[in-house]
């Protein structure tokens, strides 16, 4: 969007940005007013004081909000439905339970761990979790250990797939509001996210798990299982619909190489059909559309309708704030705040990468939203990007998953993961804050130095 605000003054501009950022933590923090009311109310106060015309401000406020649901809202909700038929039809138990049985009992975190990394494609990571933590009880009762040694590396899985690897709602708002490829960024995602894992939630896990002896959380023995054992679907059948969402994106990534090689002709319908397949909703809507064939036989239609019904609900909320940072990001853009803060970081010379991350922290750390805090930085260097020449499709993925280590690290008191792995491992706020929070950091830190390096050396 062009910028149609009346303000240039650079000084005036960041000074008002500095004031909304503020607004937005005090309202989220002090005044627990919802994100999505927050971001609304800023994005309404900062498109008036930086002199975008009455006519202009709600088309800017709706401009920024719809663009930025139409990408988001169709890939979280098909990812959404995969997830949830897959969890009730038991496909993270098989999983767990085929993995432990070839890593065997020494590996078991190793296996848990690998287990949640492919099952955190489609599902997110508090839904990812309560799924995975009876399966995690039940090994640790056992095998014996702290409850630890298995709990850890599988939601550090869950907690860098959500992170850095579309279809989860974060990297896909981030890579819309700079432009960054959706394919491209799956792949380098998941590339970023084993070796994050393995240093900072596996081998993270396994010290924890003796340092800590926690006793086990009693919540998950007392509950009625919900999966249906002898219903459960091969494990084989599980990895199929994992990885043919992943084979579709690669699809296309890799006919348009071909393409702009010169070894095929991009142009032919054949090659143009089999591209539009691996768009990413198209490899998720596939996706689901095999997963209700394969499981209509046993569950029916009827059944698998209410599981995705069931499925949206919750991630109403998460979708709705993503199109609020979307919002607030088109009115930095047609107030010229994000041109000005553009100007600002060049002549620091800070790197995009390093500010991105710094950036990311810092709201992270002030208000806990992980979401809030990747979709506000995005917006908030999306111009900077845009006016910055000879950056790469990969440039635009790193800048991408650096803001999304940023929105990892320091997990706290402000953030509802924090709580809700608090809750379920039935620990205190200081082992919490020991385990958890040094576990994120790490996650959010090791990602970052990853790509950082990654950015000067490409």
């Amino acid at each position: 969007m062009e910028q149609i605000a009346q303000a240039s003054d650079p000084t005036y501009l960041l000074t008002i940005a500095g004031l909304a950022i503020a607004a937005l933590l005090f309202l989220i923090i002090k005044l627990k007013v919802h994100a999505f009311a927050s971001l609304t109310l800023v994005s309404l106060g900062t498109a008036i004081a930086t002199g975008v015309s009455t006519d202009q401000v709600v088309p800017t406020m709706m401009g920024g909000f719809g663009g930025t649901l139409a990408s988001v809202a169709l890939l979280v909700g098909l990812g959404a439905m995969i997830g949830k038929i897959l969890e009730v039809t038991g496909g993270a138990k098989v999983l767990a339970d085929t993995l432990i049985g070839r890593f065997g009992k020494e590996r078991a975190p190793l296996a848990l761990g690998i287990a949640s990394l492919l099952f955190g494609f489609p599902i997110f990571f508090d839904a990812g979790l309560v799924v995975m933590m009876p399966i995690i009880f039940s090994v640790a009762k056992r095998f014996g250990g702290s409850p630890l040694k298995y709990a850890l590396p599988s939601a550090g899985a869950f907690a860098v797939m959500h992170a850095f690897v579309p279809p989860h709602p974060g990297p896909v708002a981030a890579a819309d509001l700079l432009g960054a490829n959706i394919g491209l960024l799956l792949f380098v995602g998941i590339l970023v996210a084993i070796p994050t894992w393995y240093f900072g939630a596996y081998l993270f896990g396994l010290y924890a798990g003796k340092k800590f002896d926690i006793p086990l959380s009693k919540a998950f023995f007392n509950s009625d299982a919900i999966v249906d054992e002898s219903r459960l679907p091969k494990f084989g059948t599980v990895m199929a619909i994992l990885v043919l969402p992943v084979v579709l994106i690669c699809l296309d990534t890799g006919l348009n190489t071909l393409s702009v090689a010169g070894v095929i002709d991009g142009k032919s319908a054949v090659v143009e059909f089999l591209r539009m397949l691996g768009k990413t909703p198209i490899a998720l809507l596939i996706t689901l559309l095999v997963c209700l064939l394969v499981f209509a036989k046993d569950y029916g239609m009827a059944k698998l309708e209410k599981l995705c019904g069931d499925s949206l609900a919750p991630i109403c909320a998460v979708i709705l704030v993503t199109g609020a940072g979307g919002m607030f990001g088109g009115v930095l853009r047609a107030s010229g705040i994000g041109d000005a803060l553009a100007g600002v970081l060049s002549d620091t010379g800070m790197p995009i990468v390093v500010a991105a991350f710094v950036i990311s922290t810092c709201l992270r750390v002030a208000q806990g939203s992980a979401t809030v805090a990747l979709t506000t930085t995005a917006a908030l260097i999306a111009p900077t990007v845009a006016a910055t020449t000879g950056l790469s499709e990969l440039d635009l993925c790193f800048i991408v998953i650096s803001i999304a280590g940023g929105a990892t690290v320091l997990s706290h008191f402000n953030d509802s993961g924090f709580w809700l792995v608090s809750r379920l491992m039935e620990m205190d706020e200081k082992t919490t804050l020991k385990t958890w929070t040094v576990m994120e950091t790490l996650l959010g830190s090791i990602a970052f130095i990853i790509v950082a390096t990654l950015s000067f050396i490409l």
